[in-house]
């Protein structure tokens, strides 16, 4: 009896269907070329800290939960008067998925947390830094089914980058569309 490796499905999907179509629609010449998802970065910014810093403790553990592992907390570089900030004080969690992790993140937002955003229309296909990387942004953490309503004490919104190895933003929009990453028309 062998064991055989678990593949995330949208990785079995880049190797066996998304390679063959990027290098036909590009021409690649070398398979190297084939830009690929490089990274999935989660951001969850936490401006109430400053009232109460223990809510930090409530964003730490929705971020653990969705990303299925340890976040780090970020903290302040500077202290900002008009803000009530102070250097160091902790105002935000983040957590930088990669390989397997990051192809089962992008499975489950893709085909399970997007649908279930509220008065969704399509992501916006602008939202490219120039560099192929892609930046969005949600409301509700809650759209993940990891998190139990029930237990959630505050909504945060959270941020997710998604960064390739495409060169220009034209082939990161299409190696998106071939995720089946919901662009607006």
């Amino acid at each position: 009896m062998s064991e055989q490796a678990y593949i995330p499905r949208a990785k079995s999907h880049y190797n066996d269907a998304i390679r063959a179509k990027m290098q036909e629609q590009f021409n690649y010449t070398n398979p190297m070329e084939i830009p690929k998802i490089e990274k999935v970065v989660l951001n969850i910014g936490v401006g109430e800290t400053t009232k109460d810093t223990k809510i930090i403790k409530s964003a730490y553990a929705a971020l653990e939960t969705i990303a299925g592992q340890k976040p780090v907390i970020t903290k302040a570089k500077k202290s900002v008067a008009s803000f009530k900030l102070r250097e160091d004080m902790p105002i935000g969690v983040k957590v930088t998925l990669r390989k397997d992790q990051m192809y089962e993140f992008i499975d489950r937002l893709v085909t399970i947390a997007l649908p279930r955003v509220r008065d969704f229309r399509g992501l916006n296909g602008k939202s490219f830094d120039g560099n192929g990387n892609f930046a969005m942004g949600l409301k509700e953490h809650i759209v993940f089914p990891e998190i139990d309503y029930d237990s959630v004490d505050h909504m945060w919104g959270m941020d997710i980058i998604v960064c390739t190895s495409a060169k220009t933003d034209a082939e990161a929009k299409a190696l998106l569309t071939e995720f089946n990453f919901p662009f607006s028309k």
